[in-house]
């Protein structure tokens, strides 16, 4: 596998020498892994809010339909 690496930008520099390719260090490598895995967990997370409350919703209809009586959560994501 490649190393990753980044690109570095001074605009003080002339036109053609203004951009340096440097190889991430390990250091950076680990910190990129750990923004990657919290992004993910943030991600699953916010994936099952949304399944939930979309289930939640379904539910709410489906009672509504039926006429039955609705719980306070059901009730709640009705209300505009």
């Amino acid at each position: 596998m490649e190393t990753p690496v980044k690109i570095i930008v001074d605009l003080s520099k002339p036109e053609g020498e203004r951009e340096t390719i440097v190889p991430l260090t390990a250091e950076e490598i680990a910190q990129r892994e750990a923004d990657a895995a919290q992004y993910a967990q943030q991600e699953a997370e916010r994936e099952a809010a949304a399944e939930a409350l979309a289930a939640l919703k379904a539910s709410a209809k489906a009672k509504l339909i039926a006429g039955e009586p609705l719980s306070a959560d059901e009730a709640s994501v009705l209300v505009i």
